[in-house]
């Protein structure tokens, strides 16, 4: 299941003071919860304690792996891959998505102590700001504890230029078929060109932290139930409607689950957005379907039109 996420934004700050930031606020919530810097989860004791580690990604790679990253190209860390024996890789994924691919198969599982992998390559940041002694590599760090992301942060890019450019190479990764990239969103290219002071921004899994600081291993532990709310009753459209616009009925409660439960709530939808969030689906509970292609997508919209 996603976990909730809380967002800090800070401005005039960059990464590094966000790193001592949060170690700061995490060791003063585990006192606050168990009375001293350590919490046992699943018969692990993990130290909240100030500092932690803080590890370049590539280092991380290195470490783990024995493959030295640095000022590879994307085909040599392809190789890499095969290398590995890491049989999820396609040629739709580039630079950015092999590393974090690596990353997450050898290193991020290792981690149970609190730790800060910092210095992500500019191909798998796309809104972060370039590091300032680092050329290639941006200003950016997740924190892992327990084998898991916690917290994901990084000094925004505010220079409306460069922001563009980084949109562009994301939609070059689209056209290859990743799923994943972002689309061009000219609002807040607009928004960037007004001005934004520089800021740092952080995501803390909230729900993760709770688990994490009461020794929960299960995500239901800690929820709330049950919700204080009435149940809403969603209306959706049968998948004859769906069908209708040649969209195969596999498809449809792939693209309900993507939030348009009617025909008509994808009427105004931008293609590649559409496109995006349902082949991101189809990804991550492996169902396996045959993908659509952005052409298709736009067709589905343009009959509801």
């Amino acid at each position: 299941p996603e976990f909730t996420c809380m967002e800090l934004y800070v401005q005039y700050k960059d990464y590094n003071w966000m790193m001592n930031f949060t170690e700061k606020l995490l060791e003063r919530i585990c006192i606050a919860v168990n009375g001293c810097t350590e919490s046992v989860v699943d018969g692990k004791t993990i130290s909240f304690k100030a500092p932690y580690r803080r590890l370049p990604i590539l280092d991380a790679i290195k470490e783990k792996t024995g493959y030295d990253l640095n000022g590879k190209s994307e085909e040599e860390i392809r190789q890499v891959c095969k290398e590995l024996k890491m049989e999820e890789i396609d040629d739709t994924m580039g630079k950015g998505k092999l590393i974090d691919e690596i990353f997450g198969e050898f290193c991020e599982g290792t981690y149970i102590q609190p730790t800060f992998i910092t210095d992500y390559p500019v191909e798998m940041s796309p809104l972060t700001k370039m590091h300032r002694s680092k050329p290639g590599l941006t200003e950016r760090f997740e924190l892992m504890v327990n084998g898991k992301e916690l917290a994901n942060a990084y000094s925004e890019l505010n220079d409306p230029l460069d922001q563009e450019e980084r949109f562009k190479e994301q939609m070059r990764l689209a056209d290859k078929g990743d799923d994943e990239a972002m689309i061009i969103d000219q609002d807040f290219l607009r928004s960037l060109q007004y001005g934004m002071p520089p800021t740092s921004g952080i995501g803390i899994g909230i729900d993760r932290l709770v688990m994490l600081m009461t020794g929960q291993t299960t995500i239901q532990e800690v929820l709330f139930f049950p919700q204080m709310r009435p149940e809403k009753v969603v209306k959706k459209d049968a998948a004859a409607k769906y069908v209708e616009l040649g969209i195969a009925e596999d498809w449809v409660p792939v693209i309900q689950k993507a939030g348009y439960n009617t025909v008509e709530d994808m009427k105004d939808v931008n293609a590649q957005k559409l496109h995006q969030d349902i082949c991101g689906i189809n990804k991550k509970y492996k169902l396996e379907l045959t993908n659509p292609s952005v052409n298709d997508v736009t067709e589905w919209i343009q009959k509801i039109k």
